[in-house]
């Protein structure tokens, strides 16, 4: 049976003329060598922007259904490019929407999930030897409007395609060439990462690494994708992502994430009673927004504040919705805080070691950089903290933990926290 492999470009990769010609000439060369291929492109960077602004321009809270058909367009005119330069080059192709290409969503805009594929329209071209060039972060919902599927939406349709067509490999191509222990571009020490579990990709990804997006590692885990991050600026084996620990001695810390997107919203002076954390975070999830953190804390007597963060595109309409309940509960105040950030320490190692959470602190103290709220899970401490101090935070505690490139001494807990 003929190898089948997935292709995802993203917005910097696609992001001029210039840019597809070498996509095409990547996909050309992984077509020589035997193998059907299937593409799904991002929009041109910075496309997906301008359409939201476009949209937002028009009226504050667009409708949701002529939202999504106008951001859904970049990826359109990005696939549509790109058929046209393989076809020029002698190379069938044909450009499909996220519908054409028979991609059913839930109901849901802006966020929708992924349902259903049918894969008979891309198989028939694969059989035809023509090249399905799919636009990424879209597809039909069950009344036949477009729906797209959020932020990073592209990685996850790629990533359903190769579940659905059984492909033999998925290939995320970005601006880096693979997985780095923490972001280049604000950690210079940061070293690429030959493989990393799902399991730490995934603490990645949801933890603000935007490398791949994390429902697409979901996405992955659960249908068992081979998955593999790869340049599309420079030649390079990329980062394999791994369904089983490749090493004996795994290193305690594997990476440091962070996310810049992150709100705080607080409200003050509730009664403590039984139910009142579903009174107050209902209506928010009943608007379709994501709470991540979550911390309850005592205020007076009988009375606590509760605290909680979301993505910062949602902090106004989460602000709206919070100072409603506060109303309703005869709360005191609600205040909110869009410029924060979340730093997360990962890694599997620590499963086995203790002493992780004490540098972190120590770190972070020894800088001056007050913690605002703190989450942990068996492979990762992350922290709140004031968005100024991101950048140095990453840095001091990608050394802390021994990441840098430069460094060859492998993180020692005990050593380092004594």
């Amino acid at each position: 049976m003929k190898k089948l492999i997935v292709q995802k470009f993203g917005g910097t990769s696609v992001a001029t003329v210039e840019r597809l010609q070498h996509v095409m000439k990547t996909v050309i060369k992984a077509r020589k060598t035997g193998v059907d291929v299937v593409v799904v492109l991002s929009a041109m960077a910075g496309e997906t922007d301008r359409l939201i602004e476009l949209a937002q321009s028009a009226a504050e809270n667009p409708n949701l259904r002529e939202y999504d058909v106008i951001v859904s367009t970049g990826e359109v005119i990005s696939t549509a490019v790109l058929s046209i330069l393989l076809n020029a080059n002698h190379h069938p192709a044909k450009s499909l929407t996220g519908p054409q290409a028979g991609i059913k969503t839930d109901e849901l805009h802006q966020k929708a999930h992924i349902e259903e594929i049918d894969t008979s329209i891309i198989r028939k071209e694969l059989a035809a030897g023509v090249i399905p060039v799919i636009a990424g972060f879209q597809g039909v919902n069950p009344k036949g409007d477009v729906a797209t599927l959020g932020r990073g939406g592209s990685d996850t349709t790629a990533v359903a395609i190769a579940a659905a067509l059984k492909a033999d490999e998925c290939q995320i191509y970005t601006d880096v060439d693979g997985v780095y222990t923490s972001d280049p571009r604000v950690v210079p020490a940061a070293r690429r990462l030959d493989n990393v579990t799902l399991e730490e990709m995934l603490e990645m990804a949801s933890q603000g690494a935007k490398v791949l997006q994390n429902r697409a590692v979901r996405f992955a885990g659960k249908y068992k994708v081979p998955l593999r991050v790869l340049s599309s600026f420079k030649e390079g084996p990329g980062t394999l992502i791994t369904y089983e620990e490749i090493s004996m001695e795994k290193p305690v810390v594997t990476g440091i994430a962070f996310n810049r997107s992150e709100a705080k919203l607080t409200i003050f002076g509730l009664p403590d009673k039984a139910g009142i954390a579903s009174e107050i975070l209902g209506p928010i999830a009943d608007a379709n927004i994501d709470v991540d953190m979550i911390l309850q804390n005592p205020d007076s007597k009988d009375l606590f504040n509760f605290t909680f963060t979301v993505h910062r595109d949602d902090y106004t309409r989460a602000l709206d919705i919070l100072k409603k309940v506060a109303e309703s509960l005869n709360a005191r105040k609600v205040t909110g805080n869009n410029k924060i950030a979340k730093v997360s320490v990962i890694g599997v190692g620590m499963r086995t070691h203790a002493g992780v959470g004490k540098t972190l602190f120590a770190t972070l103290g020894q800088e001056g950089i007050p913690v605002q709220l703190v989450s942990t899970s068996e492979i990762k401490v992350s922290v709140v903290i004031d968005e100024k101090y991101l950048e140095l935070a990453a840095r001091s505690l990608h050394t802390a933990y021994g990441l840098d490139g430069d460094m060859q001494e492998e993180f020692d807990p005990i050593r380092i926290t004594k």
